[in-house]
């Protein structure tokens, strides 16, 4: 048993490793081909936080094992809000919300959440659901990209004095402007590489030992995957919003949150489910389903206020300390 466990937490770190290397050399790859930092961000920086949680899923669905693939991404979004979240606003003492958080993000991560719920409600997910699913992402990927284009484009009309400028500016938006030309280097290539390996081995010795642990443990593989997998998964999440929060950044600690939740719900489920019949453990459908939804409306209200106080960040953690107690049959 205690051989499995050093595997489960070696293969974590691998994964999580493994996604920073490829994150990072995918983001200078990107912008030495041209595209702006604005799409760079929304796309691969915006997914690149969610790659442990993709790689462990796809791996569990070839394996059979596809009760994990919904608790993992279940479980990511309820240690995202309440223990990513309720960390940063303690460190932080108070996150403030943007507009654009309240008027865009909090309604399609509210809408996405519906969506899975409604798919969830027969204990599997089958193609059908699964290329819906996929598709509402790329519906919120086209949006939050006009959104915010449209948003960049009024900003910046005062630097655009004539409408031709303006049209040729909008024209060339995706495109990086700078004069200054980024070289793709051959260790960007190789580190992409190496955190794609990474990605892969990290992913099948975890869910390995899941496997192993499950059967050692005679504990459910899924109530694995909501607890420690989810936690797991959720620690480049909370690198980069604590990090954030006491840089000052809210609205980049909170976005985080609100792009990797969605990714989460949508693709996370969505592509594992292409490859295989997606199933619900009960554990996962009695208790992550309504924890899902409950803690997600709670966060939505708490960003529709405007702000996340350190008390509020407290009761998030605690409200997790007795998810998992719960789920454990503790209580």
């Amino acid at each position: 048993m205690l051989f499995w466990i050093f595997i489960f937490i070696i293969s974590l770190a691998v994964l999580a490793k493994g996604a920073d290397w490829f994150l990072e050399s995918a983001e200078k790859i990107g912008l030495a081909l041209g595209l702006s930092p604005f799409i760079v961000g929304v796309t691969i920086v915006a997914m690149g936080t969610s790659l442990p949680e993709l790689f462990s899923s796809l791996v569990a669905s070839f394996r059979g094992v596809t009760e994990i693939v919904v608790a993992n991404a279940v479980g990511s979004n309820i240690a995202n809000i309440l223990l990513v979240i309720g960390i940063s606003a303690i460190l932080a003492e108070k996150l403030t919300a943007s507009k654009s958080l309240i008027d865009l993000d909090a309604p399609l991560l509210a809408i996405a959440t519906v969506l899975v719920l409604g798919v969830l409600a027969d204990k599997k997910v089958v193609l059908i659901e699964s290329l819906i699913l996929i598709i509402g992402y790329f519906i919120y990927l086209a949006y939050t990209l006009i959104y915010r284009e449209d948003k960049k484009e009024s900003e910046d009309k005062k630097f655009l004095p004539s409408r031709a400028e303006r049209r040729k500016y909008i024209l060339s938006f995706p495109f990086k402007k700078s004069s200054e030309k980024i070289k793709i280097k051959s260790k960007d290539i190789l580190f992409l590489i190496l955190g794609g390996l990474g990605l892969f081995f990290g992913a099948k010795y975890l869910i390995d030992s899941i496997i192993k642990l499950s059967f050692l443990l005679n504990i459910a593989a899924g109530v694995i995957s909501i607890t420690a997998v989810a936690l797991g998964t959720s620690l480049p999440e909370l690198v980069v919003s604590a990090k954030a929060a006491l840089k000052g950044k809210p609205e980049l600690a909170l976005g985080n949150i609100f792009g990797s939740n969605i990714f989460n719900i949508l693709l996370v489920i969505g592509i594992p489910g292409l490859f295989n019949t997606l199933v619900l453990d009960q554990q996962t459908f009695i208790l992550g389903l309504p924890a899902l939804g409950l803690v997600t409306f709670l966060f939505i209200i708490s960003v529709i206020s405007q702000r996340i106080h350190a008390w509020e960040g407290a009761m998030y953690l605690l409200l997790y300390v007795f998810f998992v107690i719960k789920l454990f049959g503790l209580v």
